[in-house]
Parts: structure tokens; C-alpha cells; sequence
């Protein structure tokens, strides 16, 4: 198979993409994504980064249902926003990429 411009232009065309990918990763990395446990009681905010901006816990769910009840809350809402963000991390460089996977790219 013969690529139109050799594998020079190949090379260039995959670190315009990577670029393009970067470009998108940093324009969103603080784009915040929340998520809620226990009926609402508990929630839980993180970045596109990965970091986990704020926590809320309604004082009366903590008082009803103890700590350990609201610290599994918490896990629960975490790892909810975490999964949201990182499908919103997918979409957003899927519009870069076309949505092709491409191997050897860092996404």
C-alpha cells in the first residue's frame, strides 16, 4: 500500500493529530463534571483531569445515617462523576479524531 506523500507526510499528519488531541485535553482539563449518591444527599464534583474539586454531604443525611454510610456515598458519587468525565473526555476527542482509534496515540 502506497500512502500519498510517503511515510514522511504519515508522521506528520499523526503529530497533528497528537497535537490536536493535546490541544483538546488541555481546553477542557478544567471542565467540571458532578455527580450525586443517596438520593441527592451526597455530591461529588471532579475535572476532566481527574481531580476531585468539591464534596457536598447534606448534614442531615450524615446525622440520619452515620459516616460510614456517607463515605460510601461519596465513593458511589466519585466514581460516577469520574466514569461521566471520562465519557465526556472520549466525546470531546472523538470530535478531533473522527472517532477512529488510532494506536500508539495518548488520549
Amino acid at each position: 500500500m502506497q500512502f500519498r506523500g510517503g511515510m514522511n507526510e504519515l508522521v506528520r499528519q499523526a503529530a497533528r493529530m497528537q497535537r490536536k488531541i493535546d490541544e483538546a485535553k488541555a481546553k477542557i482539563k478544567d471542565h467540571e463534571i458532578s455527580a450525586t449518591a443517596a438520593s441527592d444527599k451526597v455530591t461529588v464534583t471532579v475535572t476532566c483531569e481527574g481531580k476531585v474539586r468539591k464534596i457536598a454531604i447534606d448534614p442531615d443525611f450524615l446525622a440520619a445515617e452515620g459516616l460510614e454510610m456517607a463515605l460510601d456515598a461519596v465513593a458511589v458519587a466519585a466514581n460516577s462523576a469520574l466514569e461521566q468525565a471520562d465519557k465526556y473526555v472520549e466525546a470531546e476527542i472523538a470530535k478531533v479524531t473522527g472517532g477512529v482509534k488510532i494506536p500508539g496515540m495518548h488520549t
